[in-house]
């Protein structure tokens, strides 16, 4: 399978630059290979049971990297994957299951069928599978769960905020870096991008100036071009979202804030705000570094277990800050000392944290907010 991606590199790079920046996109295809190489540990470590269909809502990034983890690894142990591809991407989406597809078919896994459908035509098709695998809104992961008889698995992917803290240890300048890594993969449009930046006020002085400097140097372009870190986004309803919030933000701007909304930019962006309690950020899906100052580690924590934040407790990104070192989570997020949400996840361990909006497992009429793993789910349903 491996193998299969390979030869196929430069076709599946040209589809997914459709809609992923070309850096993004050479990423997507190392972390599938990746995904690949451990599908057999993965499957001694949980043995899951054998399913005879499972169902597959496929999200709109990632293209490539959502079908081998929602597709080609399942169909190792399912006799048949249905995905549905979303409804805005999907002649990209196609177009990987049509490079793929058939090279997949002689090499021992089960039947991968992909169709456009509308969403009642595929809700008939997850009430006949053993599992389902929802990407998306979790209100619309409620929807799906409605349909379903008492004993289907269902897994919902949602989202969370993934705060990064930068403490007064961290050094100012490796972490500007590490700040743009997290928020403008694929020009801001991922699940695991940080939305608030938490600068600790005895760097906020040198921390930011340096974001400011940095950002002005990223380069917007097309997608395809190998340089190009931000893009137009993919979606018209993200240009709006950061419009609306950078018009309502516009006092706390330090660099950026335009928004081109025919062309579908948004201009890379520094806002630099005081501590709030109540502010609970937005998924930006768009290049907006959104920094909040702070004081005292206990407001991080304090912010972390409000009810907000712990029902999408996902990932809290920690540097520098020796108030938070040792602990593996904070409420309902998990902590990644001194790494990204992007150095922490791997496609063949449980992903995400425990707040039942950023991901849950439903067995039974009963949801329950913790890292998922489809394989790992299905060696439980098994009682392994």
């Amino acid at each position: 399978m491996v193998d299969a991606l390979l030869r196929n590199r430069d076709a599946l790079h040209s589809v997914l630059t459709r809609v992923a920046t070309a850096e993004a996109a050479t990423d997507e295809l190392f972390r599938s290979m990746r995904a690949l190489s451990g599908a057999p540990w993965e499957l001694l470590r949980n043995s899951p049971d054998r399913l005879g269909r499972l169902a597959t809502f496929l999200p709109s990034n990632n293209l490539l990297y959502s079908y081998v983890l929602f597709g080609v690894i399942p169909s190792l142990y399912t006799d048949e994957v249905r995905i549905r591809p979303s409804a805005r991407v999907a002649p990209a989406a196609m177009a990987v299951h049509e490079i793929l597809g058939p090279q997949l078919r002689g090499l021992g896994g089960g039947r991968i069928i992909m169709a456009p459908s509308s969403q009642r035509e595929f809700l008939a098709d997850c009430a006949r599978s053993d599992a389902v695998v929802f990407t998306g809104q979790p209100d619309n992961g409620e929807a799906v769960a409605a349909h379903l008889p008492a004993d289907a698995l269902l897994l919902t992917f949602g989202s969370g905020p993934n705060p990064l803290v930068v403490g007064p240890e961290a050094d100012p300048e490796a972490v500007t870096r590490t700040v743009l890594d997290a928020r403008l993969y694929n020009s801001g449009q991922d699940c695991l991008c940080t939305d608030v930046v938490l600068v600790h006020r005895s760097v906020v002085g040198e921390v930011v100036p340096r974001l400011a400097d940095a950002l002005s140097g990223v380069r917007v372009g097309d997608r395809r071009d190998s340089g190009t870190r931000v893009a137009p986004l993919v979606y018209p309803d993200a240009v709006e979202d950061a419009a609306g919030f950078l018009a309502a933000h516009r006092e706390f701007t330090v660099r950026g804030g335009g928004v081109d909304m025919a062309r579908h930019v948004v201009e890379p962006t520094l806002l630099h705000l005081p501590w709030q309690d109540a502010f609970h950020p937005p998924e930006f899906f768009s290049p907006v570094v959104c920094v909040m100052e702070y004081d005292d580690p206990g407001q991080i924590t304090r912010w972390l277990r409000s009810p907000e934040e712990t029902a999408r407790g996902m990932y809290v990104q920690v540097f520098g800050e020796p108030a938070l070192a040792g602990a593996a989570r904070i409420s309902t997020s998990v902590v990644c000392h001194e790494r990204i949400t992007f150095d922490a996840e791997d496609g063949n361990r449980p992903f995400g944290g425990y707040g039942p909006r950023a991901g849950s497992v439903r067995r039974h009429g009963t949801a329950t907010g913790r890292p998922l793993l489809l394989s790992a789910e299905a060696g439980l349903r098994a009682g392994a």
